[in-house]
């Protein structure tokens, strides 16, 4: 079954893709305040002493048999919004009633991105002892890198990325303009033959954070589905029709 839920180097810059830099625009035309967050993942996650916990290399296809569907949780959201919501006329007691406006407002941008970022429906991870990236079908790439026993954070055009290891899981924290934080939490199942992706978008400008899961299972490559080659600017390029080097 799926589980639940030191310094660092920094090297050089990579170029944000034209899809994410499109989401972090939106979201900042629908938010209103801006100030910078810690990232959610300490120096002890940060540590890879005895090897990379888990492998997550291989092809991953969507399983829509399982996972969350948006309105769904818009839904529990609002529910723990109205729990939350304090009955002035009775001191301050929690009261069921409907939640602030400006709270539903705030979360609805956060749920939209979530949806966006959620989209793809292959994952096509490659691992090493050094390196973890997970290449997303029409969007953007994550990676994670590890030398020396810790990893090493990425700065980009859109923000800073962060990987560590919550046990077996893996994490990829990404602190973007605004405030705004992506999380995303990687689980594989005992047989390797299903994965989970957790993800979470939080903001200063809402009270609560919006997450999805998403499930995948693990599919034998077609080549020509998706070929990747190492530019010289050791940057990958992928396409779906043969690359020439």
């Amino acid at each position: 079954m799926i589980p639940s839920q030191g310094n660092c180097e920094r090297p050089p810059a990579a170029r944000a893709t034209p899809a994410l830099l499109r989401l972090v625009q939106a979201f900042c035309c629908l938010s209103f305040v801006g100030c910078t967050q810690q990232p959610v993942v300490d120096q002890d996650m940060m540590r890879v002493d005895e090897g990379i916990p888990a492998d997550f290399s291989g092809n991953w296809e969507r399983d829509y048999s399982r996972g969350d569907d948006v309105d769904a949780v818009l839904r529990e959201v609002y529910r723990q919004l109205s729990r939350t919501n304090m009955d002035q006329r009775y001191g301050g007691a929690p009261a069921v009633a409907a939640p602030n406006p400006k709270d539903m407002s705030s979360i609805l941008p956060l749920a939209r991105l979530a949806e966006s970022i959620t989209r793809p429906d292959v994952l096509y991870i490659s691992q090493d002892e050094q390196r973890i990236r997970v290449d997303r079908k029409d969007d953007y790439s994550l990676e994670c890198s590890f030398f020396d026993g810790a990893a090493r954070a990425t700065d980009s055009d859109y923000g800073i990325e962060i990987c560590g290891w919550d046990g077996q899981e893996l994490v990829s924290y990404l602190a973007l303009p605004e405030g705004l934080e992506i999380t995303y939490r990687f689980a594989i199942s005992d047989d390797a033959k299903a994965l989970r992706v957790v993800t979470t978008v939080d903001s200063p400008t809402s009270r609560l954070p919006f997450t999805l899961r998403r499930f995948y299972r693990k599919f034998e490559y077609a080549p020509g589905d998706f070929n990747c080659i190492e530019t010289l600017s050791m940057k990958r390029v992928c396409s779906t029709t043969e690359i020439e080097p």
